[in-house]
């Protein structure tokens, strides 16, 4: 009996110190266990554990996998800032013959391609995107992205042409100068664009959309600033397309956005006999 309880008294020893020495203690950088000693390092993406037990060094890699890209994406709130300009194809002959040139004063002269001279530095386009969405066709190389946004052309000239609508809109060169001059349209657009991304899972690559978007006039107004008037805003359509149709593209360089827009159809109905192509370029602030 006495051989027994002498053996249970050497075993629960020898657990006890055995407990004591295989201890786990922990740090932020080290796991040691017994003799071993696991020290992490970070690395990036990458984690290297090497073990030391005596003389024997073992070490071992671990890399992570990048997370499964989704099939959609979506990106939130856009903002386009870039530079519009006009083509003008407008025959002004024909035009200064139908309803839409008005003289009002002999001495302020007729409407004529001068009249529609612009303040290029200032004659602007500026782009709220709602969303926008990106859906995989293929291997997130080939990709359909679309989106809904609000599209503002600010249209500044360096002129005394003037918009009005009573009874019906026209425009004509009016008697005094402006210190501002400037004719707003406003779009809420859909845009429909390819994208393609040779690399996918960098965003130092590179990446073009090309597609076309469509949008609905919302509002336009006529803005002058005088010193004989002061501010005035005159609201109304000016017998603008309340559709535009344009072409539009974006290129992507690393974590820039680049992008540009053409219209494909007229700024104002057949009926003013005027013939102007708005176009933009600018930058794009989006994650992708």
């Amino acid at each position: 009996m006495k051989q027994i309880v002498c053996m249970f008294a050497v075993l629960l020893a020898a657990g006890t110190s055995f407990a004591q020495t295989d201890s786990t203690a922990k740090s932020t950088d080290t796991v040691r266990v017994g003799n071993f000693v696991i020290i992490k390092k970070n690395n990036g993406n990458e984690r290297t554990y090497s073990s030391n037990k005596n003389d024997v060094n073992i070490s071992y890699r671990i890399e992570r996998r990048p997370a499964k890209k989704k099939n959609i994406s979506t990106n939130w709130w856009i903002f386009d800032l870039g530079f519009a300009n006009i083509r003008d194809n407008t025959n002004y002959t024909a035009a200064q013959a139908g309803p839409y040139f008005k003289t009002i004063r002999p001495a302020d002269g007729p409407v004529n391609q001068n009249s529609y001279r612009l303040n290029t530095g200032k004659t602007s386009n500026v782009n709220i995107w709602l969303f926008m969405q990106k859906l995989n066709i293929s291997k997130h190389v080939l990709n359909l992205k679309y989106g809904l946004g609000y599209e503002m052309y600010n249209i500044r000239y360096d002129t005394r042409i003037s918009y009005r609508k009573d009874p019906q809109p026209f425009v004509h060169n009016d008697s005094i100068s402006f210190s501002k001059n400037k004719l707003f349209a406003g779009y809420l657009t859909v845009p429909m664009m390819i994208n393609f991304n040779p690399t996918p899972d960098s965003r130092k690559g590179f990446s073009l959309s090309v597609g076309m978007s469509a949008g609905y006039l919302l509002e336009s107004r006529n803005k002058q600033v005088s010193g004989e008037r002061g501010k005035q805003k005159v609201n109304g359509n000016f017998e603008m397309e309340p559709w535009r149709l344009a072409t539009i593209a974006e290129l992507g360089i690393g974590p820039v956005r680049l992008y540009g827009s053409y219209s494909l159809n007229r700024l104002q109905k057949d009926v003013t006999r005027v013939e102007q192509y708005p176009y933009a370029v600018g930058i794009r602030f989006s994650n992708w």
